[in-house]
């Protein structure tokens, strides 16, 4: 009988021991599972953090091309609203060069025209050399077409009735021409 009282109290320990295992593998599961819980909230925090911090990215350089187009497109209008003034001084030493005697005038406005021009060379202004070129209409405009004196001359430029210019490598203001038929 001692020997079936210990059995029975082994027996007892054992399922006291099982149910014992069975509880930490209950818990041990429920942990691994609130640990994959929280490992793919994790990742997914990480995931929605990245993709902001593209956002972000893409948004402050998209701000900063807006910003430097801005001043890009000011500079242009400022620029623009002085090629008259180029053009002017073009006509006022065409002008000067007919007449004599004006040596005094003629050192002036060239000296004020080359000061100007070299001042909007450094902004990235260009002229558009257009006399005796290959008529393009990427740079020119035809204002007329004119009989070629020579041959060499047809769909050339034969005159410039007003200069043309590029501004970082854009065209601002095609020159307009007299292209030889």
């Amino acid at each position: 009988m001692a020997d079936k009282k210990k059995k029975n109290t082994e027996n007892q320990e054992v399922k006291k021991d099982d149910k014992q295992l069975q509880a930490l593998q209950d818990q041990l599961a429920d942990a691994l599972k609130k640990a994959d819980e929280a490992a793919a909230k994790a990742a997914e925090q990480k995931n929605d953090f990245l993709r902001l911090m593209a956002e972000f990215d893409t948004f402050r350089r998209r701000t900063a091309e807006e910003k430097l187009e801005l001043v890009k497109s000011a500079s242009a209008d400022t620029i623009k609203g002085l090629l008259p003034v180029l053009d002017d001084c073009e006509i006022a030493l065409a002008q000067l060069e007919k007449t004599e005697g004006n040596e005094g005038a003629k050192e002036g406005v060239q000296l004020i025209f080359n000061k100007l021009m070299n001042f909007l060379k450094t902004k990235g202004l260009e002229r558009i050399e257009a006399k005796g070129e290959v008529f393009d209409t990427e740079f020119h405009e035809a204002v007329t077409m004119f009989p070629a004196p020579s041959e060499d001359l047809k769909g050339k430029v034969i005159d410039v009735a007003q200069t043309g210019y590029t501004l970082g490598g854009k065209v601002l203001r095609y020159a307009k021409v007299i292209v030889g038929a």
